[in-house]
């Protein structure tokens, strides 16, 4: 195939000057858009930003493949930028993390699945860049011209014989990426060429854009000696493979580790793949062996999964909240804690309006637990567990508590939600895999048995376990700041500032509210520590995330966690903590120790400066309440200063240990 059909002279450049990733995506982009292969610019952007954010597109030896799959992608193409300066190691995520990107191939990929010849050209670019000989006639091209007629070139490929001690074994690989076309056949690429190094047969296949390509079938599977799943996405037609061995990995990991993950497959298997009733696919099963560990990375990768579905809802409810109160304040000046009265339920225009906006936006909020719920328990069990998740969240966002009319309730929040969820996931995944019906009733299983059971037993659990529990732990949390009020202003302001920032909005948060109100409200003790507690953990979070790089010199937060910082960040200044809950949820060993700290340091400084507010007004609608405004900025900068410093340092050593130990680097 001549790779130079799949551009043109246009789409090449030579020479060019960047300073970062964003930098030269922007640039290639516009010029697709120029030369007509893209009819929405701003929409391909941001697909190739959020391919970005799923996993790293920089590869090795100065290569890196941005790519993007979208409905306005008129023709499937690239385009290539050889870059004048190499980008510094820590500008563009790659799977080497000591590569310096210089030059970047970005693919614009049609939304359409059918095999066309484009998009086969495409597939075979990705797997050609794979080849040291083709990549090497690329780097070296001293011209756009040359660059250009280097891209027809053939990859050449050296045979080694192989002779370890695997020689003579069989693997079935199967590929699959979130685009289908650029990690999906580099990693084809990657295991064929080691099992040429070992002698092991590897045989890929691809599950991409083109569809289902080099297919297994029956009599390669029954001889084959393991499975080897590099995938991101869910692996088509599973089932094939039942009661082989298997090794699932990401679809980047064999670009570095091709050799050690195909031993791994024939020596220490993850487990057995096990037939599923449902025809989507089957759930495999964790061999003894794996242990503890793989059932940890299990649940870590569920709760990412979670995170993930509730990003969105916590940033569209935030800006519902944002406009209504932004407007309210500034536009209409009105004060801000009279925009929830009931008195604005009819009484027109932009007031009522502004009035029902503010509570749609706390109703979203309300839901952002039964969606990680759901989605946590989907990523274990696959559809039969997304309705117990979700009931598990409505639990853990008190929702039972509005419908039942029970007054004064407080819902679990994230403890609660981590565990309903996980919960669901796993009752649901065993009622699957272990309930077995005749072929006449197989349908009522995923309809009706794991549902209800499932169902069953997070209302059990909720109701006996969790909800006592928590209840018992908001009275300990109540009667101990109580115990307090008469001891020490500092000894009661980091108790009260410590309990509000644990869990941000969670139980915890809402006894220390409750008392702390309560002591307001007898002029017994102010609302400071509590207030500047409320805004120090998702300010101090968010700011993380913007000055990383500027601190440690790179990135220690991933793409997806770095946008979601800016919301926190916002959401800080509005009193709205729910923007930091997925760093919590995502790192709760480093989040939570961090803004208890944070908080204590920041709600201590404050009040011995001598900041004093009585209201119960956090963020800038409170403000101007403020007795001795430096002080209470002088207190919340320290807070913030301590959580965003300690995030990122903390994460830079974490990351540095893991380089060094050569292993896989989790933000």
């Amino acid at each position: 195939m001549n790779l130079k059909e799949m551009t043109t002279q246009n789409l090449v450049f030579y020479d060019i000057e960047a300073t970062s990733k964003e930098e030269v995506i922007s640039f290639l982009v516009d010029h697709l858009d120029k030369e007509g292969y893209i009819s929405d610019k701003a929409a391909f952007q941001k697909a190739v930003l959020e391919r970005e954010a799923h996993s790293a597109t920089g590869m090795e030896r100065g290569l890196a493949i941005p790519h993007g799959k979208s409905s306005v992608v008129n023709k499937a193409v690239f385009t290539v930028a050889k870059l004048k300066t190499p980008l510094a190691a820590n500008v563009w995520e790659s799977v080497d993390p000591t590569n310096q990107v210089s030059l970047v191939f970005l693919l614009a990929i049609p939304d359409e699945e059918a095999g066309t010849t484009h998009l086969k050209l495409l597939a075979e670019l990705s797997g050609r860049l794979m080849n040291a000989s083709y990549l090497d006639g690329l780097l070296a091209a001293p011209s756009k011209e040359t660059l250009f007629e280097a891209l027809g070139g053939e990859a050449v490929t050296e045979t080694v014989a192989g002779d370890s001690a695997y020689a003579g074994k069989s693997v079935l690989a199967v590929t699959a990426c979130a685009t289908g076309i650029a990690h999906t056949y580099m990693a084809a690429e990657a295991l064929e060429q080691a099992g040429k190094e070992l002698g092991i047969d590897v045989r890929v296949e691809k599950q991409g854009a083109n569809g289902m390509e080099d297919t297994h079938d029956a009599a390669a599977i029954a001889s084959a000696d393991a499975i080897l799943f590099a995938v991101d996405t869910k692996v088509k037609e599973k089932e094939r493979f039942a009661g082989k061995n298997y090794v699932e990995v990401k679809v980047a990991d064999p670009l570095r580790h091709a050799k050690e993950i195909l031993i791994r497959s024939l020596s220490d298997p993850d487990g057995t793949v096990e037939a599923s009733a449902e025809s989507e696919g089957v759930v495999a099963s964790k061999n003894q062996k794996t242990g503890w560990k793989k059932v940890g990375a299990d649940m870590t990768a569920a709760i990412m999964t979670g995170i993930s579905y509730m990003i969105p809802l916590i940033v569209a409810a935030g800006l519902m909240l944002g406009i209504a109160k932004l407007t309210w304040v500034y536009a209409l000046g009105l004060d801000i804690g009279m925009i929830g009265d009931p008195t604005y339920n009819s009484v027109g225009g932009l007031q009522e309006f502004l009035h029902y906006l503010d509570g749609f936006g706390n109703m979203l909020f309300k839901f952002i637990y039964p969606v990680f719920g759901m989605f946590v328990a989907y990523a274990i069990a696959d559809r039969v567990g997304l309705i117990a998740g979700f009931a598990g969240g409505l639990f853990a966002g008190g929702l039972h508590y509005t419908f039942w009319g029970i007054e004064g309730g407080i819902p679990s929040g994230f403890l609660g939600a981590l565990i309903l969820g996980l919960t669901a996931g796993y009752v649901a995944k065993f009622l699957n895999q272990r309930v077995k019906l005749s072929k006449n009733l197989v349908a009522m299983k995923p309809m009706l048995i794991v549902p209800g059971i499932s169902v069953l037993v997070i209302f059990i659990l909720n109701l006996y376990v969790i909800d006592p529990v928590f209840g018992h732990l908001n009275k300990w949390i109540a009667d101990t700041i109580a115990s307090m009020s008469t001891s020490g202003t500092l000894s009661l302001s980091a108790m009260i500032a410590a309990a509000t920032a644990f869990d941000l909005g969670g139980p915890v948060n809402k006894a220390a509210g409750a008392i702390a109100i309560g002591l307001s409200a007898d002029g017994i003790f102010p609302l400071t520590p509590r207030v500047l507690a409320i805004v120090i953990p998702p300010l101090g979070i968010g700011l993380a995330t913007i000055i990383d790089r500027f601190v440690v010199g790179r990135r220690v937060f991933s793409q997806d966690l770095r946008l979601l910082g800016n919301t926190s960040f916002l959401l800080g200044f509005l009193a709205i903590s729910e923007g930091a809950i997925p760093f919590m949820l995502r790192n709760p060993l480093i989040t939570i120790p961090l803004n208890l700290i944070g908080a204590i340091a920041g709600a201590c400084t404050g009040v011995a400066l001598g900041a004093v507010q009585w209201l119960p007004l956090p963020a800038i609608w409170g403000w101007p309440l403020v007795e001795n405004l430096p002080a209470y900025l002088v207190g919340m900068l320290v807070g913030v200063a301590i959580i965003a410093f300690g995030n990122i340092f903390i994460r830079y050593a974490i990351i540095k240990r893991k380089e060094r130990n050569g292993e896989k680097i989790d933000y």
